[in-house]
């Protein structure tokens, strides 16, 4: 399912500029992540974009962070 919403997101940064979601927040519930499943990049425009797919307790979710604007957002899920 498509849902492109503005998210907070708590992430790690690794050796190699490599980062890491850690959890989510979405709808004011906290969403842990168990599992980084695939990571890509993109160009939007002038900006680089970070695609994660990741895995909590109760399903896979689409997050992204658009460099340009600092913007994180959950662009889908799957449950």
């Amino acid at each position: 399912m498509r849902v492109k919403e503005p998210i907070r997101v708590a992430v790690v940064f690794g050796p190699g500029h490599s980062i890491k979601p850690v959890w989510f927040d979405w709808h004011n519930r906290k969403h842990a992540i168990l599992e980084t499943t695939y990571t890509w990049t993109d160009v939007k425009g002038s900006a680089k974009r970070l695609h994660f797919a990741v895995r909590d307790e109760g399903g896979l979710y689409q997050l992204t962070y658009d460099t340009a604007d600092q913007i994180w957002s959950l662009e889908g899920l799957e449950s």
